[in-house]
């Protein structure tokens, strides 16, 4: 059973205990910090893990819609469409961290399309059904980062839909056992797939090193209870979408090809439509000077290129989580040679593609870290929003740094293993397109002083 302590007002102090081996957790959540002359003003739509829920808030924390029955995690995000209708993933494969079904359904519930016909697997209990076995990612073919931008109007029909997905098969070339490997699938309205891409196909062309290969192949990092090695590990695949560089003659970011991540090997590429890699970041970065400038990047999650009419438009957005991922020669650290690379803070960083430039980052001078999920948005005006996923913090912040929303979350799944108020990612939106909704009233929030701050 899913249960949630919902705020009450702006501040307010949530205690959570579930079940006998819960810790409790005290803390101030929902809207901490709020300046409504600074922000870029709408909904928060949030994809809570361990919940079946998605849910969206106004700028004071207020829980304006939340719809039931998606799935628990798996999926990755949530997001919602002008017209107030969603899209999301729903339907669990425990042990296997994705999905059965992508879902649309209105403001009032009512399904508009799914997708589930991608391949058939079998369930623990033994029967046999056909799975979308889409995981951590999904596109829509006319919402560029899939977040908003004033040049975009998404369609809620008839568009094509970029999927990631999990396919297992052997592949010797990477390891002598069962891949859980990531597929790229593209599909029509219908649901026919029209473009498919296997990442284990295009190994020769990732740039890793034999250290890494030799790691890779010998399986480190693997986790059997998956039941397959789910060596790339792929958590975001997003359309180049429309952009000037593409515009000025550069084939390799045509808005069709794809920019993906991998968290395990800490590396980005753009695939190309013929299926090749026509770009690379990582998974060294000492190859050249502008990447040693850059820093390694670690674990990364949500890259994508800023859409059209934003500030920084064209430019590569990526939250950078730090931890330990990358293959390579074993050390103290990584006796196998998995998790070479480790880092315990994160970065958001927005970088020129073309000459690798560092044009902008967000490193907090507090404790700034989420090892996992996460992701960050360009906004209209110019702030960034960042959900720092693992602790379940979404805030929002000037080009210089300057915090003008903050809001935690309090919402605490328990489908998982333990409760977990994460938030796999955020994404703000313009009130008019959930035109259901009145628009909220909107007051500032300051907290208190330090010192004036006590739990009674």
């Amino acid at each position: 059973m899913t249960r949630f302590f919902r705020p009450l007002g702006s501040l307010v102090l949530a205690a959570v205990s579930v079940g006998a081996s819960a810790a409790p957790s005290v803390y101030p959540t929902g809207t901490t910090i709020y300046d409504p002359s600074k922000t870029w003003n709408g909904y928060t739509v949030l994809s809570p893990l361990q919940t079946e829920a998605v849910i969206v808030i106004d700028m004071n924390g207020n829980v304006v819609k939340q719809w039931e029955g998606f799935n628990d995690s798996a999926g990755g995000p949530a997001r919602i469409l002008p017209g107030g209708t969603v899209v999301a993933a729903a339907g669990a494969r425990p042990g296997h961290q994705e999905s059965l079904e992508l879902v649309e359904r209105t403001f009032d519930g009512k399904v508009v399309w799914q997708f589930d016909h991608n391949q058939q697997i079998e369930t623990r209990d033994g029967k046999t059904i056909w799975s979308a076995r889409q995981h951590h990612d999904w596109q829509r073919s006319d919402f560029p980062a899939g977040y908003y931008s004033p040049a975009a109007t998404p369609a809620q029909t008839g568009v094509r839909t970029l999927l990631l997905t999990h396919t297992s098969h052997e592949n010797a070339a990477i390891a002598p056992g069962m891949l859980e490997d990531d597929r790229l699938i593209e599909i029509a309205w219908d649901g026919k797939i029209l473009w498919s891409w296997n990442v284990s196909d295009h190994i020769e062309e990732l740039g890793f090193s034999p250290a890494a290969r030799a790691a890779i192949r010998a399986e480190a990092g693997a986790n059997p209870a998956r039941g397959g090695f789910d060596w790339f590990h792929m958590n975001s695949a997003t359309y180049v979408g429309p952009n000037h560089w593409f515009d000025a003659g550069d084939q390799r970011f045509a808005p069709d090809n794809v920019i993906v991540s991998s968290r395990q090997a800490s590396l980005l590429a753009i695939v190309a439509r013929d299926g090749k890699i026509v770009w690379r970041m990582g998974p060294d970065f000492g190859e050249t000077e502008a990447l040693r400038k850059i820093r390694q990047i670690i674990g990364q999650h949500h890259a994508h290129l800023i859409p059209p009419g934003l500030p920084g438009a064209g430019n590569l957005l990526v939250f950078d989580n730090g931890g330990a991922s990358g293959y390579g020669a074993p050390t103290p650290v990584a006796p196998d040679g998995a998790g070479i690379f480790a880092r315990a803070n994160s970065r958001v960083l927005e970088i020129n593609p073309v000459t690798l430039e560092l044009v902008w980052s967000y490193v907090s001078p507090a404790q700034f870290y989420s090892t996992n999920i996460s992701s960050a948005q360009r906004l209209p005006n110019g702030n960034t929003l960042v959900t720092e996923g693992a602790p379940g913090r979404i805030f929002e912040v000037t080009q210089d740094g300057t915090l003008v929303w903050e809001y935690m979350s309090p919402f605490f799944g328990t489908a998982g293993p333990r409760p977990s108020n994460a938030v796999y990612r955020a994404y703000r939106l313009p009130y008019d397109w959930i035109p259901q909704l009145t628009r909220p009233q909107e007051h500032a929030v300051t907290p208190p002083p330090l010192r004036d701050y006590k739990l009674q």
